[in-house]
């Protein structure tokens, strides 16, 4: 699994610990709140090691509040301290075994510092878990993880799992596209990523998927028209970035 995938999970979780704010100020004393809402505040904004000490200030104050714990995980999973942030997720655990999405911050981590197979055993911990408010979230860092070994098939199987789970989210099916062509079925990746802009319409990222199948099988006029749709939806973005040089370099 590529590093900026990874982070991308521990941002998407960073987003759960946003909405616990109201849940932390119901249960924990007004100092170590303080210091939670600073933290972050600190995190979403980009000052990691501010963030990191607000949230130590937090969990000195609270030792027993599992939220603060995973936002310092976090903010050291942000800043490379991958073993300070392991150790954090799992005091975040051991305060609350049932802090589910706490599991797919640990397998991210845990994937991150190189320990790859304790990271899926986490994320499959999750995704089988009843108070597993989100298993699709597990069911793609799992499809991830396998896409990353080259073991296309079970990459496959768990990027169906996601999207049996979630039709409406466009990584599953990226991901599920590139485990086909790497099983050389290009042509039923190009019909996934067809699908798909059925059931997430105008994605960036999907047309610039299709638009680069298209190329593969020599359907230049369908690609421009995907990578156009791209350059369109995503102008000043990366995927928009990418959509036009594939349109400087497509053939004429």
């Amino acid at each position: 699994m590529t590093t900026s995938t990874m982070m991308r999970r521990a941002t998407l979780c960073c987003s759960v610990l946003l909405a616990a704010v109201v849940v932390a100020r119901a249960q924990t004393p007004g100092e170590a709140e303080a210091h939670f809402s600073t933290g972050l505040t600190h995190l979403r904004e980009g000052r990691v090691d501010m963030a990191i000490e607000e949230f130590k200030k937090a969990t000195k104050s609270d030792s027993k509040n599992p939220y603060y714990q995973k936002g310092l995980g976090l903010a050291y999973a942000r800043r490379g301290r991958y073993d300070d942030a392991i150790d954090a997720l799992k005091k975040a655990l051991e305060i609350n075994p049932y802090f589910v999405d706490v599991r797919n911050d640990l397998g991210t981590v845990l994937m991150l510092a190189g320990r790859r197979e304790e990271g899926k055993k986490e994320f499959l911990t999750a995704y089988g878990d009843a108070m597993n408010p989100f298993p699709e979230f597990s069911a793609q860092n799992l499809g991830q993880a396998y896409l990353e070994e080259k073991n296309w098939p079970e990459a496959a199987s768990w990027y169906r799992t996601c999207l049996a789970r979630n039709e409406a989210w466009s990584a599953p099916y990226l991901g599920l596209a590139d485990a086909l062509e790497g099983q050389g079925r290009l042509e039923e990746a190009l019909a996934q990523l067809e699908n798909a802009l059925q059931k997430v319409k105008d994605d960036a990222s999907l047309s610039l998927a299709l638009g680069r199948r298209y190329v593969k099988v020599g359907r230049f006029t369908d690609a421009r028209a995907r990578f156009e749709a791209a350059l369109q939806k995503d102008p000043g973005g990366p995927v928009g970035q990418a959509a036009a040089t594939a349109l400087k370099e497509l053939p004429k």
